[in-house]
């Protein structure tokens, strides 16, 4: 008998877009596959529709940028702004924090336990910290 991943390749994607309240679209299916099966990384939406292309899934910059914000609001991604106008998507939603190589445009995980953030601002009245993201920037030499 196979194994339940050599006969439903979709398995992983199918069950974990239902856990997050979304309905498995043919489209959301494909651009989960390509964003979670290689394990933990971070995509800009034009490098989506790179990698949809090559792998022959006919999707639009609309579509591409509609779901990635999708799996953002459902929980499956965090946001990362590097820039205005200029964002990764990290299939890593656990606490953590980047470095951001200007110049090549490599974004890399660090651990949140080595940081200490103190002294944060008291937030508008109605509203509290969710969390805070750290991007240290840095060169190559």
């Amino acid at each position: 008998m196979k194994p339940e991943s050599a006969t439903q390749p979709f398995a992983p994607v199918l069950d974990r877009l239902r856990a997050a309240g979304l309905r498995p679209t043919r489209q959301r299916l494909a651009l989960a596959r390509l964003l979670f099966d290689r394990g933990d990384r971070h995509v800009t939406a034009e490098q989506l529709l790179g990698e949809a292309a090559h792998g022959g899934v006919r999707v639009s910059m609309a579509t591409i940028y509609n779901t990635l914000h999708q799996f953002t609001h459902a929980g499956l991604l965090r946001e990362v702004v590097v820039d205005p106008g200029r964002s990764y998507f990290d299939t890593n939603v656990s606490d953590h924090h980047h470095f951001f190589v200007e110049g090549s445009s490599e974004l890399y995980d660090f651990d949140a336990a080595g940081i200490e953030v103190r002294h944060l601002p008291v937030p508008p009245d109605g509203t509290r910290i969710a969390r805070v993201d750290v991007i240290v920037r840095v060169k190559k030499d």
